[in-house]
Protein backbone atom coordinates (compact mmCIF):
# COMPACT_ATOMS: atom_id res chain seq x y z
CA UNK A 1 0.00 0.00 0.00
CA UNK A 2 3.26 2.67 0.36
CA UNK A 3 3.15 2.38 -3.60
CA UNK A 4 -0.11 3.81 -3.99
CA UNK A 5 0.08 6.72 -1.79
CA UNK A 6 3.26 7.90 -4.07
CA UNK A 7 0.84 7.20 -7.14
CA UNK A 8 -2.44 8.37 -6.13
CA UNK A 9 -3.55 12.01 -6.69
CA UNK A 10 -3.13 14.79 -3.88
CA UNK A 11 -5.59 17.69 -3.06
CA UNK A 12 -5.75 20.02 -0.55
CA UNK A 13 -8.78 21.07 1.94
CA UNK A 14 -9.46 23.37 4.61
CA UNK A 15 -10.02 21.73 7.93
CA UNK A 16 -13.35 23.78 8.45
CA UNK A 17 -15.00 22.32 5.16
CA UNK A 18 -14.45 19.13 6.50
CA UNK A 19 -15.65 19.31 10.09
CA UNK A 20 -17.85 21.55 12.43
CA UNK A 21 -15.28 22.60 15.14
CA UNK A 22 -16.19 22.77 19.17
CA UNK A 23 -14.33 22.78 22.62
CA UNK A 24 -14.83 21.23 25.21
CA UNK A 25 -16.69 22.34 28.32
CA UNK A 26 -14.48 23.71 31.67
CA UNK A 27 -13.29 21.28 33.59
CA UNK A 28 -10.65 21.28 36.76
CA UNK A 29 -8.53 18.31 35.88
CA UNK A 30 -7.12 18.39 39.76
CA UNK A 31 -10.39 18.71 41.15
CA UNK A 32 -12.22 15.13 39.71
CA UNK A 33 -11.39 11.77 40.47
CA UNK A 34 -9.67 10.54 37.06
CA UNK A 35 -9.37 6.62 39.12
CA UNK A 36 -13.02 5.86 39.61
CA UNK A 37 -15.22 7.54 37.12
CA UNK A 38 -17.14 5.48 33.79
CA UNK A 39 -16.32 8.08 31.29
CA UNK A 40 -13.36 8.69 29.40
CA UNK A 41 -11.37 11.95 30.16
CA UNK A 42 -9.50 13.36 27.41
CA UNK A 43 -6.95 16.10 27.54
CA UNK A 44 -3.95 17.70 25.66
CA UNK A 45 -1.72 14.79 26.52
CA UNK A 46 0.59 13.79 23.83
CA UNK A 47 0.28 10.33 24.60
CA UNK A 48 -1.97 7.15 25.33
CA UNK A 49 -4.99 9.04 22.77
CA UNK A 50 -5.07 11.42 24.66
CA UNK A 51 -6.58 9.92 28.18
CA UNK A 52 -6.46 10.94 31.43
CA UNK A 53 -8.27 8.59 33.29
CA UNK A 54 -11.67 8.40 33.60
CA UNK A 55 -14.35 10.73 35.26
CA UNK A 56 -17.98 11.25 36.82
CA UNK A 57 -19.26 14.72 35.55
CA UNK A 58 -22.31 16.73 34.29
CA UNK A 59 -23.73 14.87 31.58
CA UNK A 60 -24.54 17.74 29.42
CA UNK A 61 -20.68 17.67 29.54
CA UNK A 62 -20.48 14.74 27.77
CA UNK A 63 -19.33 14.82 24.13
CA UNK A 64 -21.47 12.04 22.46
CA UNK A 65 -20.49 12.47 18.89
CA UNK A 66 -18.34 10.05 17.52
CA UNK A 67 -15.99 9.18 15.81
CA UNK A 68 -14.76 12.60 16.16
CA UNK A 69 -10.68 13.79 16.12
CA UNK A 70 -9.43 15.73 19.15
CA UNK A 71 -6.81 18.08 19.32
CA UNK A 72 -4.82 19.61 22.20
CA UNK A 73 -4.37 23.60 21.66
CA UNK A 74 -0.50 23.15 22.41
CA UNK A 75 0.71 19.91 22.12
CA UNK A 76 -1.32 20.00 18.51
CA UNK A 77 -1.50 16.49 18.88
CA UNK A 78 -4.74 14.76 16.68
CA UNK A 79 -6.23 11.48 17.95
CA UNK A 80 -9.51 10.09 16.96
CA UNK A 81 -11.89 8.96 19.63
CA UNK A 82 -14.64 6.23 18.76
CA UNK A 83 -16.67 6.74 22.35
CA UNK A 84 -18.39 9.36 24.34
CA UNK A 85 -15.94 11.40 26.48
CA UNK A 86 -15.36 14.66 28.52
CA UNK A 87 -12.79 16.86 27.32
CA UNK A 88 -12.21 20.57 28.76
CA UNK A 89 -11.38 23.97 26.76
CA UNK A 90 -8.12 23.46 25.55
CA UNK A 91 -8.88 20.57 23.55
CA UNK A 92 -10.82 20.89 20.07
CA UNK A 93 -13.39 18.43 18.67
CA UNK A 94 -13.58 17.78 14.86
CA UNK A 95 -16.47 16.49 13.99
CA UNK A 96 -17.30 15.42 10.20
CA UNK A 97 -19.34 17.01 8.08
CA UNK A 98 -20.45 13.58 6.71
CA UNK A 99 -21.11 10.21 7.90
CA UNK A 100 -17.41 8.54 7.79
CA UNK A 101 -15.56 5.98 9.37
CA UNK A 102 -12.98 5.83 12.64
CA UNK A 103 -10.48 4.80 10.24
CA UNK A 104 -10.91 7.64 7.86
CA UNK A 105 -10.35 9.96 10.75
CA UNK A 106 -6.82 7.92 11.15
CA UNK A 107 -6.05 8.76 8.01
CA UNK A 108 -7.01 12.43 7.92
CA UNK A 109 -5.57 13.07 11.64
CA UNK A 110 -2.08 11.65 9.95
CA UNK A 111 -2.20 14.41 7.73
CA UNK A 112 -3.10 16.81 9.84
CA UNK A 113 -0.17 15.85 12.07
CA UNK A 114 2.29 16.96 9.74
CA UNK A 115 1.72 20.41 10.85
CA UNK A 116 2.56 19.71 14.37
CA UNK A 117 5.62 21.20 14.49
CA UNK A 118 4.52 24.39 13.06
CA UNK A 119 2.43 25.06 16.52
CA UNK A 120 3.66 25.35 20.21
CA UNK A 121 2.48 26.90 23.64
CA UNK A 122 3.33 30.28 22.07
CA UNK A 123 1.73 29.61 18.80
CA UNK A 124 -1.32 27.04 19.88
CA UNK A 125 -3.53 25.49 17.55
CA UNK A 126 -6.39 27.19 18.81
CA UNK A 127 -10.26 26.47 16.85
CA UNK A 128 -9.76 29.59 14.98
CA UNK A 129 -6.40 28.45 13.54
CA UNK A 130 -7.48 25.10 13.07
CA UNK A 131 -10.84 25.76 10.65
CA UNK A 132 -8.26 27.56 8.61
CA UNK A 133 -5.67 24.66 8.67
CA UNK A 134 -4.99 23.16 4.87
CA UNK A 135 -3.69 19.80 4.60
CA UNK A 136 -3.33 17.16 2.22
CA UNK A 137 -5.58 14.68 0.98
CA UNK A 138 -6.16 11.45 -1.47
CA UNK A 139 -8.48 12.39 -4.42
CA UNK A 140 -11.21 10.97 -6.19
CA UNK A 141 -11.69 12.09 -10.73
CA UNK A 142 -14.34 14.46 -9.10
CA UNK A 143 -11.44 15.82 -6.82
CA UNK A 144 -13.04 15.02 -4.05
CA UNK A 145 -11.80 13.48 -1.19
CA UNK A 146 -11.62 9.92 -1.62
CA UNK A 147 -12.67 8.44 1.49
CA UNK A 148 -12.75 4.77 0.05
CA UNK A 149 -9.44 4.70 -1.00
CA UNK A 150 -8.40 6.27 3.09
CA UNK A 151 -10.94 3.35 4.36
CA UNK A 152 -9.63 0.56 2.51
CA UNK A 153 -5.89 1.71 3.03
CA UNK A 154 -5.79 2.08 7.09
CA UNK A 155 -8.01 -1.30 7.15
CA UNK A 156 -5.06 -3.18 5.10
CA UNK A 157 -2.68 -0.94 7.60
CA UNK A 158 -4.47 -2.74 10.97
CA UNK A 159 -5.24 -5.85 9.50
CA UNK A 160 -1.78 -6.32 8.80
CA UNK A 161 -0.46 -4.89 12.04
CA UNK A 162 -2.68 -7.63 13.82
CA UNK A 163 -1.29 -10.18 11.58
CA UNK A 164 2.17 -9.46 12.90
CA UNK A 165 0.85 -9.38 16.23
CA UNK A 166 -0.41 -12.57 16.35
CA UNK A 167 2.58 -14.21 14.68
CA UNK A 168 4.80 -12.76 17.64
CA UNK A 169 1.92 -13.92 20.16
CA UNK A 170 2.13 -17.72 18.76
CA UNK A 171 6.04 -17.92 19.19
CA UNK A 172 6.33 -16.12 22.24
CA UNK A 173 3.82 -18.41 23.69
CA UNK A 174 6.54 -21.32 22.69
CA UNK A 175 8.92 -19.06 24.35
CA UNK A 176 7.43 -19.61 27.84
CA UNK A 177 5.10 -22.27 28.00
CA UNK A 178 7.54 -24.17 29.85
CA UNK A 179 7.49 -22.18 32.63
CA UNK A 180 7.11 -23.71 36.70
CA UNK A 181 4.38 -22.87 38.79
CA UNK A 182 4.08 -20.69 41.20
CA UNK A 183 2.01 -19.79 44.24
CA UNK A 184 0.15 -16.34 44.17
CA UNK A 185 2.11 -13.49 45.18
CA UNK A 186 -0.47 -13.05 48.20
CA UNK A 187 0.84 -15.91 49.59
CA UNK A 188 4.26 -15.51 49.09
CA UNK A 189 6.91 -13.94 51.73
CA UNK A 190 8.48 -10.63 51.20
CA UNK A 191 11.26 -8.88 52.43
CA UNK A 192 12.96 -5.52 51.74
CA UNK A 193 15.87 -4.35 50.02
CA UNK A 194 17.94 -1.46 49.16
CA UNK A 195 17.96 -0.63 45.53
CA UNK A 196 21.86 0.42 45.59
CA UNK A 197 22.48 -3.14 46.94
CA UNK A 198 20.64 -5.15 44.11
CA UNK A 199 21.72 -3.03 41.32
CA UNK A 200 25.22 -1.43 39.96
CA UNK A 201 24.06 1.94 39.55
CA UNK A 202 25.39 4.01 36.76
CA UNK A 203 24.23 7.80 35.07
CA UNK A 204 23.06 8.40 31.63
CA UNK A 205 26.28 9.63 29.65
CA UNK A 206 24.01 12.22 27.16
CA UNK A 207 23.51 15.95 28.10
CA UNK A 208 20.45 16.35 25.46
CA UNK A 209 19.49 15.26 22.19
CA UNK A 210 20.23 18.91 20.24
CA UNK A 211 23.54 17.48 19.66
CA UNK A 212 21.92 14.40 17.98
CA UNK A 213 21.48 13.30 14.63
CA UNK A 214 17.87 12.23 15.16
CA UNK A 215 16.17 9.59 12.74
CA UNK A 216 13.10 6.98 11.96
CA UNK A 217 15.62 4.25 13.17
CA UNK A 218 18.54 3.85 15.25
CA UNK A 219 19.33 3.67 18.40
CA UNK A 220 16.52 4.35 21.31
CA UNK A 221 17.26 7.50 23.40
CA UNK A 222 15.97 7.46 26.53
CA UNK A 223 14.40 10.40 28.57
CA UNK A 224 12.40 11.80 31.16
CA UNK A 225 9.19 9.97 29.94
CA UNK A 226 6.99 6.73 31.15
CA UNK A 227 5.10 6.43 27.80
CA UNK A 228 6.97 4.52 24.92
CA UNK A 229 9.22 2.07 27.23
CA UNK A 230 11.25 5.68 27.60
CA UNK A 231 12.23 6.37 23.89
CA UNK A 232 12.14 9.65 23.14
CA UNK A 233 13.84 8.99 19.52
CA UNK A 234 16.02 7.42 17.23
CA UNK A 235 19.68 8.53 16.75
CA UNK A 236 22.69 7.74 15.14
CA UNK A 237 25.07 4.78 16.56
CA UNK A 238 27.80 6.28 14.48
CA UNK A 239 29.97 8.68 16.60
CA UNK A 240 28.58 7.91 19.27
CA UNK A 241 29.60 5.03 20.66
CA UNK A 242 30.86 6.60 24.29
CA UNK A 243 27.63 7.20 25.48
CA UNK A 244 25.78 3.97 24.63
CA UNK A 245 24.61 2.11 27.41
CA UNK A 246 24.04 -2.10 27.20
CA UNK A 247 21.01 -3.31 27.18
CA UNK A 248 19.49 -6.46 30.14
CA UNK A 249 19.03 -3.59 32.19
CA UNK A 250 16.41 -1.15 34.02
CA UNK A 251 16.58 2.85 33.37
CA UNK A 252 15.19 4.50 36.97
CA UNK A 253 14.01 7.87 35.67
CA UNK A 254 14.58 10.69 38.29
CA UNK A 255 13.70 13.79 36.88
CA UNK A 256 10.91 14.95 34.52
CA UNK A 257 7.49 16.62 34.71
CA UNK A 258 5.04 13.61 35.10
CA UNK A 259 7.73 10.63 34.64
CA UNK A 260 9.91 11.19 38.16
CA UNK A 261 9.91 7.57 40.12
CA UNK A 262 9.47 5.51 36.80
CA UNK A 263 11.59 2.78 35.74
CA UNK A 264 11.88 0.57 32.62
CA UNK A 265 12.94 -2.07 31.51
CA UNK A 266 15.42 -2.41 28.39
CA UNK A 267 16.27 -5.32 26.38
CA UNK A 268 18.39 -3.40 23.69
CA UNK A 269 21.82 -0.94 23.80
CA UNK A 270 20.52 3.09 24.40
CA UNK A 271 21.85 6.28 24.72
CA UNK A 272 19.95 7.80 28.18
CA UNK A 273 19.92 11.79 28.84
CA UNK A 274 21.55 12.49 32.51
CA UNK A 275 18.46 12.33 33.98
CA UNK A 276 18.12 8.81 34.08
CA UNK A 277 20.48 5.94 36.19
CA UNK A 278 20.95 3.08 34.74
CA UNK A 279 21.06 -0.36 37.05
CA UNK A 280 22.56 -3.74 36.11
CA UNK A 281 22.68 -6.99 37.76
CA UNK A 282 23.85 -10.36 36.59
CA UNK A 283 20.51 -11.67 37.42
CA UNK A 284 18.59 -9.97 35.47
CA UNK A 285 16.59 -10.96 32.57
CA UNK A 286 13.16 -9.51 31.02
CA UNK A 287 10.57 -11.13 32.99
CA UNK A 288 12.83 -10.60 36.49
CA UNK A 289 13.49 -6.93 35.28
CA UNK A 290 9.58 -6.19 34.68
CA UNK A 291 8.58 -7.72 38.37
CA UNK A 292 11.13 -5.26 39.47
CA UNK A 293 9.96 -2.38 37.68
CA UNK A 294 6.43 -2.77 38.74
CA UNK A 295 7.13 -2.91 42.34
CA UNK A 296 9.72 0.29 42.01
CA UNK A 297 7.06 2.17 40.66
CA UNK A 298 4.98 2.01 43.44
CA UNK A 299 7.30 4.38 45.52
CA UNK A 300 6.73 7.35 42.99
CA UNK A 301 4.55 9.04 44.20
CA UNK A 302 6.66 10.38 46.54
CA UNK A 303 8.95 12.15 44.45
CA UNK A 304 8.30 15.77 42.85
CA UNK A 305 10.33 18.55 42.28
CA UNK A 306 10.51 19.92 45.92
CA UNK A 307 11.81 16.24 46.56
CA UNK A 308 13.89 14.83 43.61
CA UNK A 309 15.27 11.28 43.28
CA UNK A 310 18.46 12.23 43.30
CA UNK A 311 21.41 9.18 43.24
CA UNK A 312 21.71 9.11 46.78
CA UNK A 313 18.07 8.93 47.25
CA UNK A 314 17.40 6.78 44.29
CA UNK A 315 20.10 3.92 46.15
CA UNK A 316 18.29 4.02 49.38
CA UNK A 317 14.92 3.00 48.18
CA UNK A 318 13.65 -0.23 50.07
CA UNK A 319 11.61 -2.34 47.45
CA UNK A 320 9.49 -5.20 48.65
CA UNK A 321 10.38 -8.33 47.00
CA UNK A 322 9.55 -12.07 47.53
CA UNK A 323 12.31 -13.80 48.58
CA UNK A 324 13.76 -18.01 48.87
CA UNK A 325 14.42 -20.20 51.96
CA UNK A 326 17.23 -17.71 52.53
CA UNK A 327 15.66 -14.68 52.85
CA UNK A 328 17.14 -13.33 49.33
CA UNK A 329 15.16 -12.77 46.52
CA UNK A 330 13.67 -14.85 45.27
CA UNK A 331 14.48 -13.94 41.60
CA UNK A 332 13.27 -17.70 40.23
CA UNK A 333 9.90 -16.98 41.53
CA UNK A 334 10.10 -13.72 39.90
CA UNK A 335 10.40 -15.21 36.20
CA UNK A 336 8.09 -17.87 36.63
CA UNK A 337 5.47 -15.79 38.31
CA UNK A 338 5.74 -13.07 34.89
CA UNK A 339 6.18 -15.87 32.50
CA UNK A 340 2.77 -17.11 33.77
CA UNK A 341 1.18 -14.16 34.05
CA UNK A 342 2.16 -13.39 30.45
CA UNK A 343 1.05 -17.29 29.04
CA UNK A 344 -2.77 -16.39 30.44
CA UNK A 345 -2.66 -13.13 28.98
CA UNK A 346 -1.67 -14.51 25.22
CA UNK A 347 -3.21 -17.65 25.31
CA UNK A 348 -6.28 -15.79 26.03
CA UNK A 349 -6.33 -12.81 23.65
CA UNK A 350 -5.50 -15.89 21.12
CA UNK A 351 -8.44 -17.18 21.88
CA UNK A 352 -10.46 -14.18 22.05
CA UNK A 353 -9.56 -13.33 18.46
CA UNK A 354 -10.34 -16.78 17.05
Amino acid sequence: MESDLKNIQWGEFMIQDLFYTKIGKSIDGNKVNKQKGRTAYITRKESNNGLDGFIDFESNYIVNEKPVITIGNETAEPFVQNFSFFTGTKVNVLIPRQNISKEILLFIAQSLKQHKNKYSYSYTINSTRLKKQVILLPINSKGEPDYAFMEHYIKQKEQNKISHFQNYIAKRIEQIKDYNEVEPLHEKELGEFELGKLFKLSQGKSKGLNHLKKGKSGLNYLGATNSNNGVLAYVDEVGNEKMIQNGNCIAFIRNGEGSMGFSIYKAESFIATSDISVGYSKVLNREIGLFITTIADKIRGKYNFGYKRSDTRLKKEKLQLPIDSKGQPDYEYMENYIKKLEYEKLTKYLKLKQ
